[in-house]
């Protein structure tokens, strides 16, 4: 499941599915009205068009979607990008958008919940929601470039950190390649 908040970042997400429909793994799409504005900004791309790479959409305020509940069985959720007000409500857990509720379900069931961050600075508050989301499993990845892999562009960047949430479901991908590769 890919989740996407108004956080700017887009074009991770936007990688994060493609690699998921490459990659033959189907995902349900949550993005809340913030992200559909940075879609349009950061991607020239509408929520629907988004929609392309997904295998269902739902709408964030569709509170009765299968996904919000736990007996929906998921391998994980990712918040790609997550803004500091979706973390906020995460962990305080106000479940009040299908995003929040099917992050908090995630947590509930002990599955797989990845969130990438993307704000700076970072206040002391949003550094404890980070710090409490993490002490209740999920994980935090943050948006950092990966410099010692050369990237030359920021489609690079883009890859790699799209590539990095793929690693945390074990997906299998060519997004970068690791530190010291065989052959570099």
């Amino acid at each position: 499941m890919v989740g996407v908040s108004g956080a700017s970042g887009a074009p991770i997400a936007v990688r994060v599915l493609r690699s998921l429909r490459e990659a033959n793994v189907p995902a349900a799409l949550v993005v809340s009205d913030g992200a559909d504005a940075v879609l349009r900004e950061e991607c020239q791309l509408s929520t629907e068009a988004l929609g392309q790479w997904a295998s269902v959409v739902y709408s964030d305020h569709d509170l009765a979607a299968p996904i919000a509940s736990g007996s929906r069985p998921t391998r994980g959720m990712v918040v790609v990008p997550c803004s500091g007000n979706t973390t906020a409500r995460i962990a305080l857990g106000l479940a009040d958008t299908l995003l929040t509720r099917a992050a908090a379900v995630h947590l509930k069931e002990r599955r797989p919940l990845v969130l990438v961050p993307r704000e700076t600075p970072l206040s002391t508050l949003q550094l404890r929601h980070l710090t409490a989301l993490s002490e209740l499993g999920a994980v935090i990845l943050d948006a950092a470039p990966p410099y010692y892999l050369h990237p030359s562009s920021v489609d690079d960047l883009t890859a790699y950190l799209a590539g990095k949430v793929l690693d945390q479901f074990r997906i299998p991908h060519r997004l970068y390649r690791g530190w010291k590769a065989e052959g570099a």
